[in-house]
């Protein structure tokens, strides 16, 4: 009788042992688990909060870069003047503020690091009615721009070889690049643009625009306009070389309209009033596709 209440007790004993076993590596797998999604999300939260003219500096075999920046405050008023120069893009944000801050990323590339450092060092950043950068011609420098601004500011802006994008501003817009792409949301105001070599991304929200109106084109260059489908406004949209989508019915281009051989070489227009009408709203290229987003926002 001792010996089969001690197998039972062993027993039980042994099944114990093994559900804490296993309760203990689950639990472990579990911390594994947490600790994984935790390095997983800092990840995320990195690259989400990446700040500008953060990237490290690289070298290669026969190259070596150095990057800097500079940062100053200038008083808001007037129309903001910014020319990238020869090589870099300008990034311009509105905001709740009463001041304008400039940020300059200035980077350089040389046979040694010294050189590189050199070279940035050569490049002078002004702020003193245009905002421009200015350096020696033989160095190879770019210099950015990240600028913040009050929401209600008039631009000008002008780059070669990079990019330009502005968000949440209103005001009188005029701005041009050679070799770079334009992104454009939530703007407002008289906006008139273009980029020769590069794509457009438009993002139009609210209801309407409010202002005059906007004109942004490229020569070689996608277009993707995204704006809500009961959006009112006077919309003209094209392309001579390239094809043409829209998810939005009173935007998109009907089988008779493109009846006829050579369709992929024939120029595709839209020129039309929808939900009413209201500012006239240009966005074309020459040379690349077309496509408008309708997206759901309602304001």
């Amino acid at each position: 009788m001792k010996t089969s209440s001690s197998k039972v007790i062993n027993s039980a004993l042994v099944l114990v042992i093994c559900l804490v076993t296993g309760l203990i590596v689950a639990g472990q797998e579990k911390v594994k688990e947490t600790i994984i999604n935790k390095e997983a999300l800092k990840e995320v939260v990195k690259l989400k909060n990446k700040e500008f003219c953060s990237s490290e500096n690289w070298s290669s075999d026969d190259k070596q870069q150095y990057r800097e920046l500079r940062e100053s405050t200038v008083a808001a008023g007037g129309v903001i003047d910014v020319d990238a120069g020869r090589n870099g893009g300008i990034s311009v944000k509105g905001e709740n503020r009463s001041d304008v801050l400039v940020r300059a990323c200035v980077q350089a590339w040389g046979e040694t690091l010294d050189a590189a450092k050199a070279a940035v060092s050569s490049v002078r950043v002004s702020t003193a009615g245009a905002i421009r950068a200015d350096g020696p011609e033989q160095s190879n420098y770019s210099v950015s721009f990240q600028i913040l601004v009050p929401r209600n500011t008039d631009l000008r802006l002008k780059a070669h070889n990079g990019g330009i994008s502005i968000g949440a501003v209103g005001g009188r817009i005029e701005f041009e690049t050679v070799n770079g792409g334009v992104s454009l949301h939530q703007l407002s105001g008289d906006v008139h643009g273009r980029t020769t070599n590069g794509g457009v991304n438009v993002m139009l929200s609210g209801r309407s625009w409010e202002g005059s109106g906007l004109d942004v084109t490229t020569s070689n260059g996608g277009v993707n306009l995204t704006m809500p489908e009961n959006y009112a406004a006077n919309i003209e949209t094209g392309t001579v070389n390239g094809g043409f989508s829209s998810d939005i019915a009173a935007l998109n281009i009907t089988t008779e309209d493109v009846k006829g051989a050579g369709w992929n070489n024939r120029a595709k227009q839209i020129k039309t009033a929808i939900n009413g009408g209201g500012a006239p709203i240009r966005v074309a290229t020459t040379n690349g596709g077309i496509r408008i987003n309708s997206n759901t926002e309602k304001e």
